[in-house]
């Protein structure tokens, strides 16, 4: 019984868990750039919600990695990275979708929305071991939603309580 109990909870394929530990990690650092941002102007979707989304993406790279190592794959199986993308895409998209509304003859919510497809996307880079990618995602995620904000407010294109 211990043994089973044991090779279940052993590495059976993918990466060690250590390498899991830290891009799990990586990506709670990085999500939480992003969902920071989003928290301190009290967006519907902040620092939680930015990290959470983040961390399933990562998982679902991860548990992607893991089924494509593991015997039970078998060499009948092959790798198709679209359908992973579009997966986590369409998941998002969902989430997304509900943040945004409509209310008053104005579209409210689409850069917290868009925070959220940003997050999922570094989630993916991070879990599937994309470092750079995900590290150059979050600089220019962050640029986007702290400088271009400030420099739309200095030029009178968005109020600062907004």
């Amino acid at each position: 019984m211990w043994e089973q109990i044991s090779a279940e909870l052993s590495s059976g394929g993918g990466p060690p868990f250590v390498i899991i530990a830290v891009r799990i990690i990586g990506t709670i650092v990085f999500c939480g750039m992003i969902g920071y941002e989003r928290e301190l102007h009290k967006n519907s979707a902040g620092l939680r919600t930015n990290i959470l989304v983040g961390i399933a993406a990562a998982a679902f790279a991860l548990i992607t990695l893991t089924m494509l190592d593991t015997p039970m794959a078998g060499d009948d199986v092959q790798a198709d990275p679209l359908r992973l993308v579009e997966a986590v895409t369409n998941g998002v998209a969902f989430l997304a979708a509900g943040i945004i509304v409509f209310s008053k003859g104005e579209v409210r919510g689409l850069t917290t929305g868009a925070s959220l497809w940003i997050s999922a996307s570094i989630g993916l880079a991070v879990g599937l071991g994309y470092w750079s990618i995900a590290a150059m995602v979050t600089l220019v995620g962050v640029f986007v939603l702290i400088v271009l904000r400030q420099a739309q407010i200095a030029v009178g294109l968005k109020d600062e309580n907004e």
